[in-house]
């Protein structure tokens, strides 16, 4: 079994060091991520610029990019050969409902999915970030089940996490996305230069949070489980743009 590791919040954060030590024994870890905190990345790739490969006293890989250039390059350049599954993560904080198309965390997984590799994002939900350790014993889970019954196609699981200790969890939830209250508004400063900048707003809270989504399953200390597929396109409009363009 050979599992490749990746996450957006660094190669030197907590998270991916829990994750990397959880695995450690079910076959040969990789870890190739960003060499600084890419948190917000989404599935941007470095076509401007070379990238460099380096590794850390700890044998964690790192490149100075975004995590889907970490996946990307190792997949299909620094692997002899191919992963069995791509795991990113933990990440400090959740990746629910609309956070999915802004998360370097899932962005990291969609690329393993995206070369045929099934692939599985990890978040801990909560600012605070305290147990790591029940976020590693579920991606342990996780990954004993695919080792035992894999599963026949590619698939992308966007995992979520409650903070808190294993023993208190209230099981797996199979769940679909929720959606956020619109963001909250930029933040207004100004420089030590008397410059206008601004900071981008907080997520907006929970709108549709309702029984089935994430939200719920986490606000039930449930761990969310949610198959997540890369077609955007939107088939119940296709007939309306079609009769708008007649």
């Amino acid at each position: 079994m050979r599992i490749l590791l990746c996450n957006d919040d660094g190669y030197f954060a907590p998270g991916i060091a829990c994750l990397a030590e959880s695995l450690q024994d079910l076959g040969e870890i990789i870890v190739v991520a960003p060499e600084r905190d890419r948190s917000g990345a989404s599935n941007s790739l470095t076509l401007d610029r070379p990238l460099s490969l380096r590794q850390a006293h700890n044998g964690f890989y790192f490149v100075n990019g975004t995590p889907t250039d970490c996946v990307h390059l190792a997949v299909t350049g620094m692997l002899e050969q191919l992963p069995d599954m791509v795991i990113s993560g933990i990440n400090h904080g959740a990746n629910m409902g609309d956070d999915t198309l802004y998360s370097g965390t899932v962005a990291a997984a969609t690329e393993g999915y995206l070369l045929g590799i099934p692939s599985l994002a990890i978040s801990l939900a909560s600012t605070d970030a305290v147990h790591f350790s029940t976020a590693g014993q579920i991606a342990r889970q996780l990954a004993e089940r695919f080792i035992a019954t894999p599963i026949a196609e590619p698939v992308l699981l966007n995992v979520n996490v409650p903070d808190i200790p294993y023993a208190q969890l209230a099981g797996l939830a199979v769940t679909r996305l929720g959606k956020r209250h619109k963001a909250e508004p930029v933040i207004r400063v100004t420089s030590p230069r008397n410059e206008k900048m601004y900071w981008v707003g907080a997520a907006g809270a929970a709108q549709d949070a309702g029984k089935g989504t994430d939200f719920h399953a986490l606000a039930t200390n449930f761990v969310s489980l949610t198959p997540l597929q890369i077609d955007l396109t939107h088939q119940q409009q296709l007939s309306r743009i079609r009769a708008w363009l007649a």
